[in-house]
């Protein structure tokens, strides 16, 4: 109890500095948050191997190497993405139109960090946060509160060298579940930016407070047979190995027709992907669940050695990249249908191509609606069916689902927060960006008369020619109307 006290009452000093650093933020013009902006993408550039190490070793998640990329994207990618853009004042005018458009800053953001992403993910939602004018307040994982709380300390510094309030940008140093509820659910909270797990989204969205969350990702990959199998092959490799599989747009299965299949194993074989057994595919599938049906944390991120280690699986060689896992169904009593943060692929074989886009969108319901599917194939029409039916966000084509979901690999907005659409349970389908944490404030010019609106333009103008000192005269017909339409609001 005290340490959710103290929790607690850091939220409450957090939010109060932020909004206090919130008004000073409110009266700077794009041109000076964009400084602060390039300040932070540059202090994020300058530490991202110190923070990638850090991150691996606290969380134990990942590669070093790849936690690295992760930190440059979400600073050069995602800078160069947003330093050209207006986000706040005056955004446009439309002279057709007769309308104006502001942006108004939102106010205090609440930022829920992950332990597979942490450092990255401070660094984006910081950058996306200023730029829209925004303060934020961090709620690091329990997991990786250090390395959160470092990079916390390199974006204040950013932000005060560039003329900015320093707290702009703070952070919990005693996470606690109470403590993340009291800032999710303050008053002067105005926006909560989830990235997690599917109940700490759900939680985000059930706060009372508008909300912008993703959770579980559970992507399955279709292989055509049009597809060029040795890149498809390559590129799904190369997602799943992405920093040991911690990316929530990475695949979780594989789909293909059943006269496919061979040529699929084959290549997958070929590149490093180990084929389990039936008795191996029971051992890892009682180590990949837990009793309540969620994944066990203990395979996120995790090498193949640490994978079997755990598990207790033997007879997998030192080749082996990434475990494929016949499954059969999806649901309960299919442990690999769910979504795995790890170097595990699930395998589909089907007996159709329409049969395959069936088991698709069922592992997407199932869960992962809204979020990510991938596709390797090159015929267009085979791209569209599919696109149309799959219950997903994200269509990526001939691309690591990985890296393309995030807009590495393809040019959708580079982002680490991937919205899932109302499917989803989330509030935008966007990859979320700086536009999504404003509001639109819109000026509007009067065009129409209330004459017009009933057809009575025509007469008013004969009337005005008439006499331009008279008002028109309004027949027993119209004065009905009037009336009833009076009326129709009053009830």
């Amino acid at each position: 109890m005290d340490k959710d006290l103290t929790s607690i009452q850091e939220v409450r000093d957090c939010i109060q500095k932020a909004k206090a650093a919130g008004e000073i933020l409110a009266g700077m013009t794009q041109g000076q948050l964009d400084r602060m902006v390039a300040a932070v993408a540059k202090i994020g550039q300058d530490h991202a191997r110190e923070l990638a190490e850090m991150a691996v070793e606290e969380t134990g998640f990942g590669l070093v190497e790849h936690k690295v990329i992760k930190n440059l994207f979400a600073t050069q990618r995602v800078y160069e993405a947003i330093k050209d853009q207006k986000i706040v004042g005056l955004l446009g005018k439309n002279s057709e139109e007769k309308t104006w458009d502001f942006g108004v800053p939102m106010g205090v953001v609440a930022g829920l960090v992950p332990s597979t992403n942490p450092t990255s993910t401070v660094l984006y939602k910081s950058l996306i946060s200023l730029k829209a004018g925004n303060p934020i307040v961090f709620s690091p994982h329990p997991n990786a509160v250090k390395c959160i709380t470092k990079t916390v300390g390199y974006v204040r510094d950013a932000v005060e060298r560039s003329g900015g309030p320093v707290d702009a940008v703070t952070v919990m140093k005693t996470p606690t579940l109470e403590g993340t509820k009291e800032l999710m659910g303050h008053r002067d909270t105005k926006l909560i930016l989830a990235t997690g797990g599917g109940g700490m989204v759900k939680a985000a969205y059930s706060s009372g407070t508008p909300a912008i969350g993703v959770g579980a990702g559970n992507g399955p990959a279709y292989f055509h047979k049009s597809c060029d199998l040795v890149k498809a092959v390559r590129r799904v490799m190369d997602s799943k190995t992405f920093d040991n599989g911690t990316i929530c747009a990475s695949e979780q299965s594989v789909v293909v027709e059943r006269d496919f299949a061979p040529a699929v194993r084959a290549e997958f074989e070929r590149q490093g992907g180990y084929f389990l057994d039936p008795e191996q595919r029971d051992i890892l599938g009682e180590f990949v669940l837990r009793c309540n049906g969620t994944m066990n944390p203990a395979i996120v991120g995790k090498s193949m050695g640490e994978l079997c280690r755990l598990s207790g699986l033997t007879g997998v060689p030192d080749s082996a990249r990434v475990f494929l896992v016949p499954e059969e169904g999806v649901g309960k009593g299919y442990p690999f249908s769910n979504e795995k943060l790890g170097l595990i692929l699930a395998y589909y074989v089907e007996e159709s191509e329409d049969k395959c886009l069936e088991r698709c969108v069922e592992i997407l319901r199932h869960e992962g609606a809204g979020h990510t599917f991938s596709i390797h194939a090159l015929d267009d029409a085979v791209v569209e069916k599919f696109a149309v039916a799959v219950p997903a966000s994200r269509v990526l084509v001939n691309t690591p689902s990985a890296l393309g979901g995030i807009g590495a690999t393809t040019d959708l907005f580079p982002a680490l927060t991937l919205g899932c659409g109302a499917i989803g349970g989330s509030s935008t389908s966007n990859n979320i960006g700086p536009l999504d944490l404003v509001n639109i404030k819109r000026v509007a010019w009067g065009k129409r008369e209330f004459a017009d609106l009933k057809g009575g333009e025509a007469s008013c103008q004969n009337s005005n020619s008439n006499n331009s000192n008279s008002q028109p005269e309004i027949s027993t017909k119209e004065l009905e109307w009037i009336i009833q339409e009076a009326l129709a609001r009053l009830r």
